[in-house]
């Protein structure tokens, strides 16, 4: 209006600095540039045209051209109220207008493989960007694209193969010691061949020995089948760390033997050739019969087990009948992929490969980049399953959107990804843009700067770092209260260890990598999940105490009418409390958690500076009404922060 051009933004963002007022407005600069006058004076003209008498003294012009704002204590205190009186845990924030279909694409652990650290940010920062979306009103399809096929399908059926022949040479159990031994011989040279010879010698002669026909090699019947049969039978807490086992010592092998050039025989019936131990597991796959199969899920649901028991303990949530969606769920969509590229003129042969060439994407060399869907062997790639898993989420489960969350070094993949989908127009549904979004984080790292991992060089195992977490925090319990049960340690203790290490994730940016260090994530001061715990309890042990004061805090939050907030304390709680609304907002349009864990450690700062000038349950009658309802609204809302968008347990004392 005083320029008289339309579309200039504004500009209004919190201000960083609480004596220049509640909010700033930065664009008048900008502008200023742009139609080539003086800032300033723009600002000024701004402000005499500016009428925000409801919510704000009069604006000031500061700097070059800054317009800051601040709230008026009257419409601060009308708000709260009227945030309090909300019915529901709504806290001010508004439902989204337009709610749409939302998949979320997040997690993604391997089948017969541990979760590892490095799932860790996937898993907590896709579940808390559903819980934010979810709070926003809309609908949220979690997909869990689990990595269960391939190669892998192979190497669990061979380890399950080498596990019963094993048992059938009685303990120890070879896979165990064998394995030991790869390990300890890795880069020996001939000592490692011996080894690897003997075991693939012995692997022919009970490879030859399993089998009913001559004619058929290799078939299983004798002994590996009526293992197979037996398998449910078996305890499954007792067969993960076994399968375990046996799985990294069939990967370990194959990586030194075909390094070696040794070989072993195959499955095909009459082959006189030998062949690396790979292509035994391809000739497995090919020849596989209901058992095999029966035998691949259960090996998916014992890992899916061992998934969902930290899913638990860090409080994610998936529906294991429709969310976990694993690669091998789209293998019979792959042919229609590529058969579709190419009948567009999308895909074409390279080198005996069938890609897609997008533009805009170069090798170091200046050369196309190709988006490889086919192998000329035939072989699918992720390429291929992601491709097929997006039609999927467009057509079937009729996504508005869709978020994927991996790590910083897919970003390639991803653009690639997007731009193939684009080009063939399989991002649209209903003549409507499906919104594609990677939301990407950095690594977690040691406190020598470097990705996290054991001693020994190992992915540090999430299961294992989450006990560390909790027992570690059971100490901390100890040391600062000794006086309560064991039952109410361990039950702090697990709320603080796990909320500890989701926190310490989202208070960082989740670009950044950060230092993953258990004595800063445990710390109780600092911006910390102890610390806001902490806040939390405390807050509520005001309560606790107005009982043994005789003040009923429920009766006297019924009867407020008005809230006097005459003490400066007050108002910067109450200013605030009211800008919840904002922080959840920010964190949703940037899928960035940290911007709700900086407005949480605020928000417990600012109690903690109103408790220390504001007493509360001695303070006057006339005052102490709007004092409790500023302690009930601040825990309220560390609580819905906390537990309902970051799936953070609160404790009601610490």
């Amino acid at each position: 209006m005083a320029t008289g051009q339309a579309g200039c933004a504004a500009v209004v963002r919190p201000a960083t600095d609480p004596r220049f007022g509640d909010y700033q407005a930065n664009g008048v600069m900008a502008l200023a540039k742009q139609i080539k006058t003086n800032p300033r004076k723009l600002a000024e003209s701004v402000v005499a045209q500016l009428d925000l008498s409801d919510l704000c003294e009069p604006p000031e012009v500061a700097g070059p051209g800054f317009v800051n704002l601040r709230l008026k204590p009257e419409y601060a205190a009308t708000e709260l109220l009227r945030i309090a009186n909300e019915d529901g845990e709504r806290l001010g924030i508004r439902p989204a207008a337009s709610p749409q279909t939302i998949v979320a694409d997040f997690s993604s652990p391997n089948i017969a493989k541990e979760m590892h650290v490095g799932h860790l940010r996937s898993t907590i920062i896709g579940d808390c960007l559903c819980r934010l979306l979810e709070f926003e009103g809309h609908r949220v399809v979690r997909q869990n694209h689990i990595g269960d096929w391939g190669t892998q399908f192979g190497r669990v059926i061979l380890g399950l193969w080498h596990m019963c022949m094993a048992e059938k040479h009685g303990q120890p159990l070879y896979y165990r010691t064998e394995l030991d031994g790869l390990r300890r011989l890795a880069k020996s040279g001939e000592d490692l061949k011996r080894l690897c010879q003997h075991i693939l010698d012995r692997h022919e002669k009970d490879w030859r020995k399993d089998s009913t026909d001559l004619d058929n090699l290799g078939d299983g019947e004798r002994c590996f089948h009526p293992f197979l049969k037996k398998l449910r039978e078996r305890d499954p807490h007792e067969m993960w760390p076994e399968f375990l086992a046996v799985y990294q010592y069939v990967s370990l092998l194959e990586e030194c033997a075909s390094g070696m050039g040794l070989k072993i025989p195959t499955r095909d019936a009459g082959d006189k050739d030998y062949a690396y131990l790979s292509r035994h597991v391809t000739t497995m796959l090919q020849r596989l019969d209901r058992q095999e199969y029966d035998a691949w899920e259960y090996v998916t649901e014992l890992t899916l087990d061992e998934c969902f028991d930290i899913y638990t303990k860090l409080g994610v949530t998936f529906n294991r009948e429709t969310d976990i969606r694993g690669e091998s769920f789209y293998n019979d969509r792959l042919p229609a992929v590529v058969s579709d590229l190419r009948d567009s003129g999308l895909a074409v042969e390279s080198n005996g490969a069938v890609c897609v060439f997008p533009p805009g994407f170069k090798t170091k060399e200046g050369e196309p980049l190709p988006f490889i869907i086919q192998k000329s062997d035939g072989a699918f790639l992720y390429a291929t399953t992601d491709l097929a898993a997006l039609r999927y989420r467009v057509n079937e489960l009729k996504a508005g959107r869709i978020v994927y969350v991996t790590d910083a070094r897919q970003i390639q993949h991803f653009q690639m990804l997007f731009k193939v989908a684009e080009m063939a127009g399989w991002d649209t549904r209903d003549g409507k843009k499906v919104e594609l979004v990677h939301v990407t984080f950095g690594s977690v790292l040691g406190e020598d700067g470097r990705p996290l991992k054991t001693r020994s060089g190992e992915n540090v195992k999430l299961k294992e770092l989450l006990e560390e977490a909790v027992l570690r925090a059971r100490q901390v319990v100890n040391d600062k209260s000794p006086e309560l049960s064991d039952s109410q340690k361990d039950k702090i203790a697990e709320a603080v260890g796990i909320g500890a290490v989701k926190y310490a994730d989202y208070s960082n940016s989740r670009t950044s990598d950060y230092v993953f260090s258990f004595d800063k994530m445990l710390a109780m001061d600092g911006n910390t999940a102890p610390y806001m715990q902490y806040a939390y309890a405390r807050v509520r042990s005001i309560e606790r105490k107005a009982r043994t004061k005789g003040v009923d805090v429920r009766s006297e939050l019924a009867s407020i009418k008005t809230l006097n907030l005459s003490e400066p304390s007050e108002l910067d709680l109450a200013k605030h409390l009211v800008r919840y609304a904002e922080a959840v907002e920010s964190a949703i349009a940037d899928y960035r958690p940290n911007y709700l864990t900086a407005y949480l450690y605020e928000l417990a700062q600012q109690f903690s500076a109103f408790y220390t000038n504001c007493p509360v349950l001695d303070a006057p009658p006339a005052t102490r009404p709007t004092r409790l309802l500023l302690c009930d609204q601040t825990a309220r809302t560390i609580k819905h922060g906390l537990s309902t968008l970051l799936g953070i347990a609160v404790v009601e004392q610490m």
